[in-house]
């Protein structure tokens, strides 16, 4: 495809997001939300929305309908979600680790996979299954071979998880920086930081020794991973000092808080970082960021849904929701 070809599909797959942002949800709306009386309200709210398909009666299943319409909704403008795989890859390796653990336990799981990954599930529990890891993308075998063999011979699940996750990073962060777009290079880079500074800050608390963290850490720009290990071993207060000097200084309030505030704080970061690029028609960003603007739309609902379903108090929904796109 010619670079005026490229310009011409993007300016018109554009246009259709810009149509697309306006029914995206906004801060009165989850106020609407919180406001209702029950969980059974908030479905009902949720639907009249156009959220969810007809015969959807759980939230997960509105959700995972929602989810499905984010992703042939990118098929149809663009043709291929393969310029996307930066957001599917973390879908992949969850699959994998679903699959490794379901073998190990010789047991269905129901309800276990992901489905919008690269690599269909069926493709990942055989090569589990039959211990052939050939039959997965290059980018999946050495970790899976790796993790496989940790699960079988030595039952330990942690390592088997820190060997998947960390893999899981890498890639991620390799396919945005290869993609030579600045949202999903943005998107990658704050991904591995803000999992970078919840590996150490967990591993601090819970008395990791060195060599899992150096397990755990995967490389970014934005961070020093040897200097973060250090503080990690030092003590919390290492950790705010190092965290301090470097662009991500606003998480340490967040992390002092607790840990779903860290969380917030790192989707919210994203959402700031992601905002700029809606006015830039002529690359696939609007597109990539109406994608993450969608994503954290659902996390904030399942959040919302869950806190209704367990009749917590609207304050304490309020302070997890993340920051609307819009």
């Amino acid at each position: 495809m010619s670079d005026n070809m490229a310009d011409n599909q993007y300016i018109y797959a554009v246009a259709r997001i810009r149509t697309m942002e306006l029914s995206l949800l906004d801060k009165s709306f989850l106020d609407q939300l919180l406001a209702s009386k029950s969980y059974k309200d908030c479905l009902r709210l949720l639907t009249d929305k156009g959220w969810g398909d007809s015969g959807d009666e759980t939230a997960e299943q509105l959700l995972v309908s929602e989810r499905d319409k984010i992703w042939d909704t990118v098929l149809e403008l663009v043709g291929d979600t393969k310029v996307f795989d930066t957001f599917l890859y973390g879908n992949d390796f969850h699959n994998l680790k679903a699959a490794i653990k379901q073998a190990y336990v010789n047991q269905e799981v129901p309800g276990i996979y992901m489905n919008r990954g690269t690599v269909e599930p069926q493709q990942i529990i055989k090569a589990v299954k039959e211990h052939d890891f050939s039959l997965l993308p290059e980018f999946m075998r050495e970790s899976a071979d790796e993790a496989y063999e940790v699960q079988f011979h030595t039952g330990d699940s942690q390592l088997c998880d820190i060997i998947i996750d960390k893999a899981a990073l890498e890639a991620i962060y390799g396919q945005g920086k290869a993609s030579g777009n600045d949202l999903l290079s943005d998107y990658a880079e704050l991904k591995v930081a803000a999992s970078d500074i919840n590996i150490a800050i967990r591993g601090h608390k819970t008395g990791k020794r060195r060599e899992f963290l150096e397990r755990a850490v995967a490389d970014c720009k934005s961070l020093d991973s040897k200097k973060l290990i250090e503080a990690a071993l030092e003590g919390e207060e290492a950790i705010y000092s190092y965290l301090e000097n470097t662009v991500y200084a606003d998480a340490v309030q967040a992390i002092k808080e607790s840990p779903s505030a860290f969380e917030r704080w790192c989707d919210n970061l994203i959402i700031t970082h992601i905002r700029p690029q809606k006015y830039n028609s002529f690359t696939l960003s609007p597109i990539a960021a109406y994608v993450l603007a969608r994503e954290n739309e659902i996390k904030s609902v399942r959040i919302l849904l869950s806190g209704k379903r367990n009749n917590l108090p609207e304050e304490s929904i309020r302070e997890r929701l993340r920051e609307m796109y819009v």
